[in-house]
């Protein structure tokens, strides 16, 4: 099994940050636009991606496992891409000093493959539209986001 980990600061109260994390709302502001379902445990959220002309690029729904408000939100992946079915994503909070930091784990995978490299860094540039947008108010979701390959 592989596993990819970040670790990124906000500047914010760890209660605003799992807002971000943790609601319908949130996530659209700051992963990708187009969020829908149950963000109550044992619910599924669908997510989906565009590229900029509205093509759809990927979709996944995750089930909710875990949420502890201001520590923890922890998602398995339910439907999407062969190699995300299975894995689990987490979010561990704590604050230090001025800022919340966020452990975020997308774990589990079968292999490290070139899919998963590509994952890695979409999700660090995701990461940062985080912060932005519970820092400034203003994330960059998709179809938003920074372009990083030609997979995107």
């Amino acid at each position: 099994m592989a596993d990819i980990i970040h670790r990124i600061g906000i500047k914010s109260p760890a209660a605003q940050v799992y807002k971000a994390l943790s609601t319908i709302k949130g996530l659209s502001n700051w992963w990708t636009e187009e969020v829908e379902g149950d963000e109550k445990i044992g619910g599924k959220i669908k997510f989906t991606f565009r590229s900029d002309n509205g093509e759809v690029k990927g979709s996944m729904a995750m089930e909710v496992q875990e949420l502890s408000p201001g520590k923890v939100v922890r998602w398995t992946c339910v439907d999407g891409p062969e190699e995300w079915i299975g894995t689990s994503v987490t979010f561990d909070l704590s604050q230090q000093d001025d800022q919340t930091i966020i452990i975020f784990g997308h774990r589990n995978w079968r292999e490290a493959v070139e899919f998963m490299a590509h994952c890695s860094m979409k999700w660090a540039v995701f990461l940062l539209s985080l912060r932005e947008y519970v820092e400034q108010g203003k994330g960059r979701p998709s179809p938003h986001d920074l372009k990083i390959d030609n997979w995107n």
